[in-house]
């Protein structure tokens, strides 16, 4: 010891000072380490998670567009359909047939009882009503369909 009290092994501070220092000093530097440590992980868990949502989406869009645009070409084959069967004088069952044809070749799920024609004096109406479930792994979407054309004369 000095004469001024002070112990020259420890740099002028008790032992006991010594040691709380050292365990506050090593408190504070561990402290903002594992903060750190935990907002890298949920930066990495929110971009998993965002991802995920992501491929969920490109899953559903794969899975349900084809059908959508399968009834769209199948509206759009019915109003041609319904407009060239006045000037072609096709009957009713005859344009049945045609828009049934139509149907399988867009892959459509329709049958013949469900497709409904009207055919008065030159003025044609198609009706068709139909569902496609659509198969997610977890839900099974099943969506209505109900298109309709007509043909209506310029009298």
């Amino acid at each position: 010891m000095s004469r001024s009290g002070q112990c020259r092994k420890f740099g002028g501070r008790s032992p006991a000072g010594s040691e709380q220092s050292e365990r506050s000093a090593l408190r504070a530097s561990r402290a903002p380490m594992a903060v750190r440590d935990r907002q890298h992980g949920g930066g990495r868990l929110k971009a998993i998670v965002v991802l995920a949502i992501f491929a969920g989406m490109i899953y559903v869009g794969v899975k349900v567009i084809p059908v959508l645009i399968s009834n769209y070409e199948f509206q759009d084959a019915l109003e041609s359909t319904a407009r060239l069967a006045t000037v072609n004088r096709q009957s009713a069952e005859d344009i049945r047939a045609a828009v049934l044809k139509e149907a399988q070749s867009d892959a459509v799920p329709v049958a013949a009882e469900d497709i409904h024609v009207k055919d008065e004096a030159g003025h044609v109406e198609i009706s068709a009503d139909y569902s496609v479930t659509v198969d997610l792994r977890v839900y099974q979407w099943t969506f209505n369909f109900h298109p309709t054309a007509s043909n209506v004369p310029l009298t």
